[in-house]
């Protein structure tokens, strides 16, 4: 095992570093309501540490941004859509537990960037069809949980698919950032010990490196919340998605 784990967290780089930096920036802009951008965050760790790895590593520090948007945004949070939404979400999760331990690195690698591409159709599809009406039902609850809560145990994509449920209930903005907030928060808790004891992706090792990045999550939440009702929203949707599916065709080929 040990062995094992050497092979799969080598020594960081000063360049693998300066990547990590930049995601936790990001997962923090992310987290502070700035939604998508989460997306190049995960592309940035899994070209430096590979897919599976990344997976672990980046858990953590989503917590860190969860707790920071909860704390922030802790007066809009709707606990009904959250009961309804959370046990398909873990269900989800389980069922990705159990299909993705025994994948291979090149497998993985499929699957994230798949998930990746899913993840930016939902962005481009949104951005065509502001209208589009979603229907609120416990059947629609349960299915894009179950999608949700594989997903973002595979490869933290469950964002965008979550934006689906959360379109549904026609709460305001604040309101799906505060409940969102909420839900990821819950959920990355629960995927925890899974990295931990299952997929072996969180180790001491990993565990200290993401300690030496959590200042940058707090750096990326402090800017997000300056930058929020002041971005050229969409100029940045328009930059994202170009740079997400190049991130994503850079993760197949690597």
């Amino acid at each position: 095992m040990l062995c094992h784990q050497r092979k799969l967290f080598p020594t960081f780089t000063q360049m693998e570093f300066i990547l990590a930096l930049l995601a936790a920036t990001i997962v923090g802009l992310n987290k502070a309501g700035l939604k998508g951008i989460g997306v190049l965050a995960v592309v940035l760790l899994a070209l430096a540490y590979g897919s599976r790895a990344s997976t672990g590593i980046i858990v953590p520090i989503l917590i860190v941004g969860d707790i920071l948007a909860v704390t922030y945004y802790k007066r809009h949070v709707k606990w009904k859509y959250l009961i309804k939404l959370i046990p398909a979400v873990m269900i989800g999760v389980l069922v990705a537990v159990y299909y993705g331990k025994n994948l291979d690195e090149a497998a993985f690698k499929f699957w994230m960037a798949l998930l990746i591409f899913a993840s930016l159709f939902i962005i481009l599809y949104r951005e065509f069809y502001k209208q589009t009406a979603f229907p609120n039902t416990w059947f629609f609850a349960g299915s894009i949980g179950i999608v949700t809560g594989f997903t973002t145990m595979i490869g933290n994509l469950a964002g965008g698919f979550a934006n689906i449920f959360f379109l549904a209930t026609g709460l305001p903005k604040n309101e799906i950032i505060g409940t969102s907030a909420w839900l990821f928060m819950i959920i990355n808790v629960f995927k925890l010990p899974f990295h931990i004891w299952s997929w072996e992706t969180i180790t001491m090792k990993t565990f200290l490196f993401d300690l030496s990045i959590i200042p940058a999550v707090f750096v990326g939440f402090y800017l997000g919340i300056k930058l929020v009702a002041k971005f050229n929203e969409q100029f940045f949707r328009y930059f994202l998605i170009g740079t997400t599916a190049l991130g994503a065709i850079l993760i197949l080929l690597k």
